[in-house]
């Protein structure tokens, strides 16, 4: 039986995710996204599931940055799970919003409900946790005229009602979790429908000279490779130094992309690949009743 780590406690979205996507393993909470992937590293656990981008908030950038800088795990597959937000509170809340103290979630719910917050909770103090699983365990734990952001699962598993639903700022909201993997033995998986294959990649210029980035861009343009997302983020070497996490539609072939990387690397530029893997589509629980009724 392989471990399976994931950013938890119970009822978190990543939660969601790992069981949607896993069948018959033991699985693993860690509090944060770094500690999950240092225990892949270790090999403490097989594989780990966490979040990598959200629809409203971007890329979850402590994700990307710790894939990049302090562990070399490569990610084996994609899932996308819609996200619906709640706002849970304890039993004894008599459900008056103007009452509620202090609102508890990750920063990433918490910016996906930003104008219920301002326009239904105005009063409320915000606190951070690591995780909506972790908010709605506090909640409970603290009580009082306190509320999470996070799912129905989370309401369940810590006895919280949910008293609002879907309180995120816009109806398309999903987040794309990564599964990385440190060994080359496959895990086995439930049977899903894989909806496409991507590789993703990193790509560090030689330094800021112009044009620099069109020429990257030309190696994969005139190769007809479609890139789904191009993102810069900082090297942590100095001010201006950066290196780019790009999405490439197709999975990595023998022909096109050692054609890029060569071209790339006569460029004087760094090219690494961070995973070819296949992409899931997940649904919700209420996703899954309705398709049922």
């Amino acid at each position: 039986m392989s471990k399976v780590g994931y950013l938890g406690p119970k009822g978190t979205f990543t939660h969601q995710a790992v069981h949607a996507l896993f069948d018959q393993h033991e699985f693993l909470s860690y509090r944060t996204i770094p500690e999950c992937l240092d225990a892949v590293e270790k090999g403490e656990i097989d594989v780990g599931v966490v979040p990598l981008e959200n629809t409203i908030e971007g890329t979850v950038h402590l994700t990307i940055d710790y894939l990049i800088h302090h562990v070399d795990l490569p990610i084996v597959a994609e899932a996308d799970l819609p996200i619906e937000q709640h706002l849970l509170v304890p039993h004894s809340f008599d459900g008056d919003l103007s009452k509620v103290e202090a609102i508890y979630s990750h920063s990433h719910a918490v910016a996906q409900c930003h104008q219920f917050i301002h326009h239904q909770c105005e009063r409320a103090e915000v606190e951070y946790s690591t995780s909506t699983g972790e908010a709605a365990r506090m909640v409970n734990e603290k009580g009082g005229n306190i509320a999470a952001i996070g799912n129905r699962q989370a309401a369940e598993e810590y006895g919280l009602k949910v008293l609002r639903e879907n309180i995120h700022d816009y109806p398309n909201n999903h987040t794309r979790f990564a599964v990385v993997q440190k060994g080359s033995e496959p895990i086995e998986m439930r049977e899903l429908r894989e909806v496409n294959r991507k590789t993703t990649i990193s790509v560090t210029l030689p330094s800021d000279y112009a044009g620099a980035l069109h020429q990257v861009l030309s190696a994969f343009s005139w190769r007809r490779m479609n890139l789904s997302k191009i993102e810069s983020r900082p090297m942590k070497t100095g001010l201006g130094n950066y290196f780019f996490i790009i999405d490439v539609d197709q999975p990595y072939d023998g022909v096109l992309f050692p054609g890029v990387q060569a071209e790339l690397q006569a460029l004087g530029c760094d090219l690494k690949v961070l995973g070819t893997y296949p992409c899931f589509h997940l649904a919700t629980a209420s996703s899954k009743e309705a398709t049922t009724d």
